[in-house]
């Protein structure tokens, strides 16, 4: 977070070129999430120039009070979904237990003995065939490491809300995962 605020103080203070830094540093965010959204690269493509230009023409308006990635991934958010006229997401209301910090490690180990390699790549199987909103929530959750907290202000969603997804979607992640692992038990019996 210092790194970027030292970019952005650079920017502010005339240097346009250490905007680049910054891009560097977010832009496969911004494009996942525009992609997961959009399901379109080229269309994702669009939507990570024009949320750099919004940051760009808006830098002066961070207030510093959350982080700058969350300040960017939230404009990138609403900017993909603005493209999609997707209707506002229902907020739920949850016990605030019912989902934990899962790591990503975490999920894995549902694998059992599998590589490290098999393990990411059926998390990555798994993954595709949750809906792409869901799929955005887990990418940024497990693979980006956003706190759900973040992903909240990121999607405009609840905290709890948030939980109540995170926890619904992993649930269909480990079954999607149990039923890749029995498949393959089955052909190799």
């Amino acid at each position: 977070m210092e790194k970027d605020l030292f970019y952005i103080d650079k920017v502010l203070d005339g240097d346009n070129a250490a905007f680049a830094e910054l891009i560097n540093r977010h832009k496969a965010m911004v494009f996942t999430i525009a992609n997961r959204i959009l399901k379109s690269r080229e269309d994702a493509e669009e939507i990570a120039q024009d949320v750099f230009l919004k940051v760009f023409q808006s830098l002066s308006n961070f207030k510093r009070e959350a982080k700058f990635s969350t300040w960017v991934y939230r404009i990138a958010f609403n900017t993909a979904v603005s493209k999609t006229r997707k209707k506002s997401l229902e907020v739920l209301a949850i016990d605030e237990h019912m989902i934990e910090n899962y790591t990503f490690d975490e999920i894995l180990d549902e694998t059992g003995g599998l590589s490290l390699d098999d393990k990411k790549r059926y998390f990555e199987m798994a993954l595709k065939k949750v809906p792409e909103e869901d799929n955005l929530l887990l990418t940024m959750f497990y693979l980006e490491e956003q706190t759900v907290e973040e992903i909240s202000e990121i999607t405009g969603l609840s905290v709890s809300n948030v939980k109540v997804k995170l926890h619904r979607t992993r649930k269909k992640l480990y079954e999607h995962i149990n039923v890749m692992l029995k498949y393959r038990i089955g052909e190799l019996i």
